[in-house]
């Protein structure tokens, strides 16, 4: 199975199944002589762990994490670090009813097709479970990315129909985390709390966007043609589980405006060059301008509910589904520590990368 992987100098695998021993993360070529902030990292993987409140999943994991390599007196040594994270809570046996039925919207079929051998324990592999590890990784990216002053910040913008109508630069931020729906319009949280209640109590699910914000980028990062930073941002976001869409500046409401209109001007400003405006989304011709990068992630409702569907087994007999186990009724307040854990990853390998060149 390939695809285990992501990143160029700062690369992770990561491994591990849903209901399995544990998953785990070994991340290679992380700069060495790093103090690492042990409780930010503990910290990142309680804002994605399950259990959180009534919107998300029950199933109880503290998520704590060992690392097993590449640290020594507390500051990384420039060896691979290896870090694992135990399954305390797995429940295989609320799979069995669906060991041989197709799930609708998940990779049962699939990943049946491709691989003749799928683990049916909640997914396996392909549950969001291995998250975790991404969110462990890009723990670690973030603190070296916040040494070099830049800041990562994502946030739920949207429920359903429920969305903030304000900027991100009219949103105060250190209010993300004062309710558990991760949505810094305060009035707005509480409406989608509400509505993700309703649907979770009828059995069923609902999907949102969360939004993210990159700051203190410098400019000159990323590659031209294929590379392009905001290319990469895309595959790191569409590789999480649930993402439907990616746009970064102005996105799809760009194409109602002219050119004359969508242009960011440069301007001098107290000896810097910079833009008046930032339709860009701090991205022009695949390479960071020095604004403000800022994105928004779509994501679908999570495909297991609480209620009888139609399917077929793997003999193509139709069957019936129901819904069993511990689920997220709306997966985007546990998404936003993953999409800034993402971005992250993709910043750190850029910026080694334009250190790499200088050299």
């Amino acid at each position: 199975m390939a695809g285990n992987t992501f990143g160029k100098l700062f690369k992770i695998t990561t491994f591990g199944e849903s209901h399995g021993k544990g998953i785990g993360v070994v991340i290679d070529g992380c700069p060495a002589n790093i103090e690492l902030d042990m409780l930010y990292i503990q910290n990142q993987l309680n804002r994605r762990k399950p259990g959180q409140s009534k919107i998300v999943t029950q199933r109880k994991e503290t998520d704590e994490f060992e690392i097993q390599s590449g640290l020594f007196e507390g500051k990384t040594t420039g060896m691979p670090l290896s870090i694992f994270i135990a399954n305390t809570n797995q429940k295989p046996r609320d799979y069995v009813h669906i060991k041989d039925k197709f799930r609708p919207s998940h990779s049962d079929f699939t990943y049946q097709q491709k691989y003749g051998n799928r683990d049916y324990r909640g997914g396996g592999r392909s549950s969001a479970r291995e998250t975790a590890a991404r969110v462990a990784a890009g723990a670690i990216a973030q603190q070296i990315l916040k040494s070099e002053g830049i800041n990562i910040t994502a946030y739920v913008s949207q429920v359903g129909h429920l969305r903030t109508e304000k900027s991100y630069q009219d949103l105060d931020f250190s209010l993300i985390e004062h309710t558990a729906i991760r949505c810094p319009d305060l009035l707005v949280a509480e409406e989608m709390i509400a509505l993700i209640d309703a649907i979770r109590k009828d059995g069923d699910t609902i999907g949102g966007h969360v939004t993210c914000v990159i700051s203190g980028c410098p400019a000159g990062l990323g590659e031209p043609v294929f590379d392009r930073l905001h290319a990469q941002l895309a595959k790191a976001m569409l590789s999480i589980n649930a993402c439907k869409g990616f746009q970064y500046g102005s996105g799809f409401e760009g194409v109602a405006l002219r050119g004359s209109e969508h242009n960011d001007a440069f301007i001098n400003e107290n000896g810097k060059i910079t833009t008046s405006s930032n339709n860009s989304g701090g991205i022009q011709g695949g390479i960071s301008n020095g604004m403000d990068i800022y994105f928004t992630t779509a994501f679908k409702p999570v495909s297991t509910i609480m209620k009888d569907q139609q399917s077929v087994n793997v003999k193509g007999e139709s069957v019936k589904v129901t819904g069993k186990g511990r689920h997220d009724p709306c997966v985007v307040p546990r998404a936003v520590p993953i999409v800034e854990s993402m971005a992250a990853l993709v910043l750190l390998d850029f910026l080694l990368l334009a250190k790499a060149d200088k050299i």
